[in-house]
């Protein structure tokens, strides 16, 4: 019994092959097409019949591809063709079908090797979709950028917050979110990571839907593949400006105590003065006092708390010379500094000063600094990065034991030194004196490390 032939114009044959969720496809010997399936077409809509069907390959790959196709159909047998890179290629199965009716030879060819390449792309998209899932539930804005910095993905929160149309900012649209003064340090810090791969983490003013500005923190990492090149930057933007401006307005509550507080300190200096006028004989002894007050008001400024825009510049300072203008109030006899010096600068300066500041006048008020007869020495050393500073208090009132409970001064002394420097700090309550021993790695005393050593 013979078998029906199906021709390609059978509605039925036609149906079954559109379903396959492969690409398929007929052509002549030549490789000029016949008959495509969907699949092929959602693929290759530009080739189509009367085509040939190498036209859509890569220029790099078609000529292997058409040698595979010449050779094989003229064998007149079964044959594979390859399509696409090393990691993008399309196997096609082809085989001899019936000639058509003028007696020419026609083949049919049927993709099969492609199945982990639909795969991954399944894969990719079931990925995809859990991200933008994930991101979209975030509180943060996301965004996300090619290797060269150009931006493709945002989440559904970066449209919320600035109500600009979706895809407007891709490329290199963001930039214009920014508030002018902002642009220009932003795209520099940009290009900066682009170019070394470093983190990127910068506060800028972010236009708002309502139109107005608000501070927001923007972080970006970099995405790398099994040899280290950065295949993504996955970022994002955090909204800070209530903490910004709350931050802001303590600072401004904190300059105006500073500056109540150091009045204070400048009546007092110029009442002993007036005192000193009507009484001759007390002026040597008035002169240093105002000293002692004016250098109290100096120790009070390092030690107050700061922000970057009030923090005191304390240009090539090292550790010594910031503990002998903490100690300058009190008698010079009284106290001594000795040891290994170390470089310092604000990010240091303000968080050393306030405990030391702290352990003085404490001293001033109940240890070794309130007599005549005792003293206080401060001796650092230094082993590579780790440095030990010991304070020693001798000669003071006799100390029964550790105080019940520690002052707020104290406790704030101590949180300075634990978490602003990451160091520790141990208090041994002698009976002939207070023991504090401080341990602090050396750059966490400074932003930048200096090129000049300090011995």
């Amino acid at each position: 019994m013979d078998v029906p032939v199906i021709e390609t114009s059978d509605p039925v044959w036609r149906d079954i092959a559109d379903r396959i969720p492969v690409p398929a496809w007929t052509a002549d010997s030549n490789g000029r097409l016949l008959w495509t399936n969907r699949p092929w077409q959602d693929e290759n809509g530009a080739v189509s019949s009367g085509d040939l069907w190498f036209c859509s390959l890569a220029a790099e790959t078609r000529g292997a591809a058409v040698d595979e196709w010449r050779t094989g159909t003229a064998s007149g047998r079964p044959f594979v063709v390859r399509t696409g890179g090393r990691d993008t290629a399309t196997i096609f199965s082809v085989a001899p079908t019936h000639p058509d009716a003028a007696g020419n030879a026609r083949w049919l060819a049927v993709a099969t090797g492609d199945a982990a390449r639909r795969e991954a792309e399944t894969a990719r998209a079931a990925t995809r979709a859990e991200l933008d899932t994930l991101t979209n539930a975030m509180p943060q804005m996301v965004w996300a950028t090619r290797p060269d910095g150009h931006h493709d993905f945002y989440n559904a929160q970066w449209y919320r917050f600035t109500g600009v149309p979706e895809g407007s900012t891709d490329g290199e649209g963001w930039n214009g979110m920014f508030h002018s003064d902002d642009q220009e340090r932003a795209w520099a810090r940009w290009r900066h990571s682009l170019a070394t791969g470093e983190d990127y983490e910068i506060e800028y003013r972010l236009r708002h839907r309502s139109g107005k500005y608000r501070w927001v923190l923007g972080r970006a990492l970099p995405v790398r593949d099994g040899d280290g090149r950065i295949v993504r930057w996955i970022g994002t933007c955090t909204d800070i400006d209530s903490a910004k401006r709350a931050a802001e307005q303590n600072d401004i509550l904190s300059r105006e105590l500073s500056h109540r507080i150091k009045n204070i300190f400048a009546i007092i200096t110029g009442l002993i003065r007036m005192s000193a006028r009507r009484m001759p004989a007390m002026r040597g002894f008035a002169d240093e006092l105002a000293a002692r007050v004016a250098a109290l008001g100096a120790a009070h400024d390092l030690a107050r708390p700061h922000s970057d825009i009030s923090r005191p510049s304390v240009g090539e300072a090292t550790l010594h010379h910031v503990l002998r203008d903490l100690l300058a109030p009190y008698a010079e006899e009284q106290w001594q500094v000795a040891g290994d010096d170390v470089a310092i600068d604000d990010r240091g300066a303000t968080p050393v000063a306030l405990l030391f500041h702290e352990l003085a006048t404490n001293a001033a008020k109940y240890g070794a600094l309130s007599t005549a007869d005792g003293r206080v020495s401060i001796d650092t050393r230094r082993s590579g990065n780790a440095l030990m500073i010991d304070w020693r208090e001798l000669g003071g009132p006799a100390i029964a034991g550790a105080p019940d409970t520690a002052g707020f001064g104290t406790r704030l002394a101590t949180l300075s030194i634990e978490q602003q420097l990451a160091g520790t700090i141990i208090r041994d309550w002698r009976r002939e004196g207070l023991a504090v021993r401080i341990e602090v790695a050396c750059d966490a005393l400074v932003r930048e490390p200096r090129t000049d050593a300090v011995g």
